[in-house]
């Protein structure tokens, strides 16, 4: 997972509710393509016209915000079904941060495992910051001091859970970072079989280095 740590660049407004995994890629897309095919698929009910040509109207089409690497989103971002490809999807297309005043839970849990980071902002402070941004004037995200920094103005404080934001910057998800306590682990599972010998399984190997 690519560590994050700083983010510099537009922030594409993209302020409407309710937007769930379904617009953000569709479920027939992932029959076919692999992981790293789904960013010309992501939003595309958003990004193109029936007849499959750009929508002029949105934002990600307007040259302030091609390869905006932040989105401003609107309420419950990423609701709908656990889809852990709709993450995938907004990478491909260069997106690291989405700053929301909400979002689905599957959705905010899988981008920290993806090495996105999703912030929760409220929304008087989201719709300033959209305003500021809105000529395309690149924002700041710095996930080592927690702040976003607008165009101009004062530096916009955020929080996010302790090892999370450690998992980030380290680039680790949930089972890299438990896997940093290997040692500590194995040295347990020693104690607990000489304690507690009816709870292991005869057939299991012994714990050790070869676990």
């Amino acid at each position: 997972m690519t560590p994050f740590t700083r983010l510099h660049g537009p922030a594409a407004p993209l302020m409407l509710a309710n937007v769930d995994t379904d617009v953000i890629i569709r479920i027939e897309r992932l029959a076919t393509l692999a992981r790293d095919q789904l960013g010309p698929y992501a939003l595309e009910a958003l990004r193109f016209d029936a007849d499959g040509s750009e929508a002029p109207g949105f934002v990600l089409n307007q040259p302030p915000f091609r390869n905006a690497p932040i989105l401003l989103a609107g309420e419950n971002f990423g609701c709908g079904s656990s889809r852990e490809a709709a993450v995938w999807a907004l990478m491909d297309i260069g997106i690291r941060c989405v700053i929301a005043p909400s979002f689905g839970d599957i959705f905010f849990n899988n981008c920290f495992q993806n090495g996105m980071l999703p912030i929760r902002l409220d929304a008087p402070r989201l719709q300033a910051l959209a305003a500021a941004a809105a000529t395309g004037a690149p924002v700041g995200v710095d996930l080592a001091a927690c702040v976003i920094e607008p165009p101009h103005g004062e530096a916009i404080p955020f929080t996010v859970d302790v090892q999370r934001r450690e998992g980030l910057l380290l680039g680790l998800d949930d089972i890299q970072l438990t896997l940093r306590e290997r040692a500590d682990i194995l040295d347990w599972q020693q104690q607990d079989r000489r304690l507690r010998p009816w709870a292991w399984p005869a057939s299991d190997p012994p714990p050790g280095p070869q676990a």
